[in-house]
């Protein structure tokens, strides 16, 4: 029984429960075949001293929506996701409200996989450009 849209966010938002993702109230809340996006409130637990966005917690962001992703298209009973690589360009600067990320496959292999994840703020502007490399590899060896 394959499930609902609905079903599934909520699934995979449960799993998040007792992580940074819950830490950073990182919540997933759309995909389709070839995208994922989650959101994370801006506010004074992601804040720099000076009251903007962390960088740090932008690029969390980014690495759990891309390692979730890459998870979401691989059979999870026997492989596992981890990140390789990522990469941040900060390009705007956010204060309050919400940030989104939008995983996109750049490359979707058999090992690895390459995500575009590209993070708006409430008004669809851009905020930072990352880039995240993952591996799959089998559960036992």
């Amino acid at each position: 029984m394959q499930l609902s849209k609905e079903e599934f966010l909520i699934k995979a938002n449960t799993i998040c429960k007792n992580t940074l993702m819950e830490t950073l109230e990182i919540e997933m809340v759309d995909f389709g075949d070839d995208y994922l996006i989650a959101r994370m409130p801006v506010n004074e637990r992601v804040h720099q001293p000076d009251g903007v966005l962390h960088g740090g917690a932008t690029a969390a962001l980014a690495e759990s929506v891309g390692s979730f992703a890459s998870h979401l298209f691989i059979d999870t009973e026997k492989l596992f996701v981890r990140g390789l690589e990522i990469t941040a360009n900060h390009l705007k600067s956010v204060k309050d409200g919400f940030v989104y990320a939008k995983a996109t496959f750049l490359h979707k292999g058999r090992t690895t996989q390459l995500l575009d994840i590209r993070i708006t703020d409430d008004a669809d502007n851009l905020i930072s450009i990352c880039r995240l490399s993952t591996i799959s590899l089998p559960k036992s060896l």
